[in-house]
């Protein structure tokens, strides 16, 4: 059974299984798509909800993002805004203290029926509330720019653990540690900024209220004397125990009521990134989705999506509800509660009116302070629970290269005279089973090598396990330069953006001369779109397959490698069209070397040499198939073969 890795949460693949029980099942598809789909198939059950099976420290992670967002200076701006901030609230803090000042020399004037006073009253009040008005302002201001910043750094750390080489590929492999990375690069991280800013204010804010009012509100509430059992005790600054214990009490209640908000939050951002998912898909399928008339079973699929956010939220719309009954009853009971505190001592005049009425001013402004855990713990669930997403799929990014080099098989190097070479070669899938085994060959500069095989053979996972994208596996293969190499898909990428920066991917699009971009696109029969380089568009849906597949041709053409990896880069192809883009190899490609994956006819008189991966009741076997002779009115392309490639699938030794 696989090992079980802690720190991704999923069991990991073993090592390849040896001799003969281990064999390629039939049937298997040979397209990108499939062969992943079949590796998906080996995952262990999804983990259970992160709340109930790993619970991290939320310090420890807040720590370790916020030393990478700080990391290299980077976070300056950050702390820059931070410390103005600070700056900001501990002037509000004066203001606050002085505004309860004010409210007491202003009822008093009321009181005492003291005109003069009265206005005076009402002018240093527009002084206070000018200032106040200002820092408030500075403060919503620095605020919102400190969000940006946040998010800025925590999506810049987490494009670059995501884009690291062979990382956005392989996080597909780890669980459900490294799903979604949309969600969390856009949601959770827009989430984790602006909650963390607001929270950390507010926190930050209460905090200097509660010291700056727990001093006015000692210095107005008098001792009070109990008697107990016949002995007298004396509690000074009494008001402030009863705004300290009325607060703990709410603390208390809101903690034990609302705590499961942050797994309730969790769920619902996970069905809703999973939701958003399929919608996408389903938009991005739409034409093969029209062409079967499977609108009806998308639309079945995606009620199964919907219903899932919706229980979903349904679970988080009864805790809030629960949750509601203790935040507001909490809020209406504190109208009440600082005057009846305060009122022994304002009927036994001990407090004049104005005196009272700063009582209760900074009675509310200590159980404020104390009940901000109260008011904003939803707000602080759904924070917590964005954390979580955030820094488990950091985690993941950082743990795939340990868990990789762990679990890695193939030792992927450079060759020391750039040849490619397969040394004792093992292909597996994730789960250990194996698809080709044994495999030792010798590729030199400039020869053509077409692979060829039935569906499910392992040829596309040949490919990937040469560019370094796929680790199961065993034995060595040293490769040319990465620099040399180029790899040609089925389904080319194209990039957001402009026709230019397609056919200059992944070099910028200022990287070539225009000249030479044009010249590129006319050389592959794509002269009808010169005039549109620099023209955004959806190219991967305006361009038909095959006009993708000549634009990737072209992409060769401006980079010139070395070495060319193609998996059926030419299978949308007419033979005209696929004869015109393999003829580069004999003209502006001279030399260059080529090793190819492909079924189509006249595949094999572009090519020097022809292997084929043959299904047996024991495994797959790579094979040197004779090449056979060119027809006449073809020419020969190339030099013969040098050497001989063999692969045998035999029992591994004990």
């Amino acid at each position: 059974m696989p090992d079980f890795d802690p720190k991704l949460g999923r069991q990991m693949p073993p090592p390849p299984a040896t001799g003969r029980e281990q064999e390629v099942g039939p049937g298997q598809d040979n397209t990108l798509a499939k062969e992943a789909k079949a590796a998906a198939a080996h995952q262990p059950e999804p983990q259970q909800d992160l709340d109930d099976t790993v619970k991290p420290s939320i310090g420890r992670e807040l720590f370790l993002l916020f030393r990478d967002m700080l990391r290299n200076r980077k976070g300056w701006p950050m702390l820059r805004l931070g410390a103005a901030i600070l700056v900001v609230l501990i002037g509000n803090m004066f203001g606050q203290v002085r505004l309860n000042q004010w409210n007491g020399a202003f009822f008093d004037a009321v009181s005492k029926r003291d005109t003069s006073a009265f206005f005076h009253q009402l002018l240093v009040f527009v002084v206070i509330v000018a200032v106040l008005l200002g820092l408030v302002v500075a403060q919503t201001w620095l605020q919102e720019r400190l969000k940006i910043r946040l998010r800025e750094r925590l999506t810049q750390v987490l494009l670059d653990l995501w884009l690291k080489p062979n990382h956005a590929y392989q996080l597909g492999f780890v669980g459900q540690s490294g799903a979604q990375p949309d969600q969390r690069m856009q949601e959770d991280c827009r989430l984790f900024s602006e909650l963390s800013t607001e929270l950390g204010v507010g926190m930050l804010q209460a905090l200097l209220l509660l010291v700056s009012f727990i001093g006015v509100l000692w210095g107005l509430s008098g001792p009070v004397s109990l008697s107990i059992g016949g002995t007298a005790i004396t509690i000074s600054g009494y008001m402030v125990w009863v705004a300290m214990g009325y607060a703990g009490l709410g603390s208390g209640l809101t903690w034990l009521v609302g705590r499961p908000l942050i797994r309730l939050n969790t769920e619902r951002y996970a069905r809703e990134a999973e939701l958003r998912y399929a919608l996408v898909r389903v938009n991005e399928s739409a034409e093969s989705v029209a062409l079967y008339n499977g609108e009806p079973d998308e639309r079945r699929n995606l009620d199964d999506f919907v219903e899932a956010v919706l229980t979903a939220s349904r679970r988080l719309s009864g805790g809030l509800a629960r949750l509601t009954w203790i935040t507001s009853g909490y809020g209406w009971l504190a109208i009440v509660v600082p005057i009846l505190a305060a009122a022994p001592d304002y009927f036994a005049g001990r407090l004049s009116f104005g005196e009272m009425m700063m009582v209760v001013g900074a009675f509310n402004q200590v159980q404020a302070a104390l009940r901000y855990f109260v008011d904003n713990f939803p707000k602080i669930a759904d924070w917590r629970s964005a954390v979580l997403r955030v820094a488990t799929f950091r985690q993941a990014a950082i743990d795939l290269d340990e868990v990789a080099a762990e679990n890695r098989r193939i030792d992927i190097a450079a060759h020391p005279q750039g040849w490619l070479s397969f040394e004792g070669v093992a292909i597996a899938l994730s789960d250990g089973s194996i698809l080709i085994e044994d495999a030792t060959a010798e590729i030199r500069p400039g020869e053509r090598v077409l692979i060829m095989g039935e569906s499910g053979s392992g040829k596309s996972t040949l490919f990937r396990a040469i560019s370094g994208l796929w680790p199961w596996g065993s034995g060595k293969i040293r490769i040319p330069q990465p620099e040399q190499m180029m790899f040609l898909p089925q389904r080319p990428y194209l990039p957001l953006g402009t026709l230019r920066a397609a056919v200059s991917y992944p070099a910028s699009p200022d990287t070539f001369a225009d000249a030479d971009v044009r010249a590129a696109l006319e050389r592959c029969g794509l002269g009808e779109f010169v005039e549109m380089l620099d023209r955004h568009e959806r190219w991967d849906r305006s361009l038909s397959l095959g006009q993708q597949q000549r634009v990737a041709f072209a992409r060769v053409i401006l980079h010139r490698p070395q070495w060319v990896f193609m998996d059926e880069a030419t299978s949308a192809l007419d033979e005209e069209n696929q004869a015109s883009m393999l003829a580069l190899f004999e003209n502006e490609l001279k030399g260059a070397s080529v090793l190819s994956i492909g079924h189509r006819p006249g595949l094999e008189e572009f090519h020097t040499r022809t292997l084929h991966i043959r299904k047996t009741s024991e495994g797959a076997v790579l094979l040197a198939r004779p090449q056979r002779q060119a027809r006449s009115e073809k020419p020969r392309l190339g030099p013969r073969w040098i050497g001989r490639f063999r692969r045998r699938l035999r029992p591994q030794e004990s």
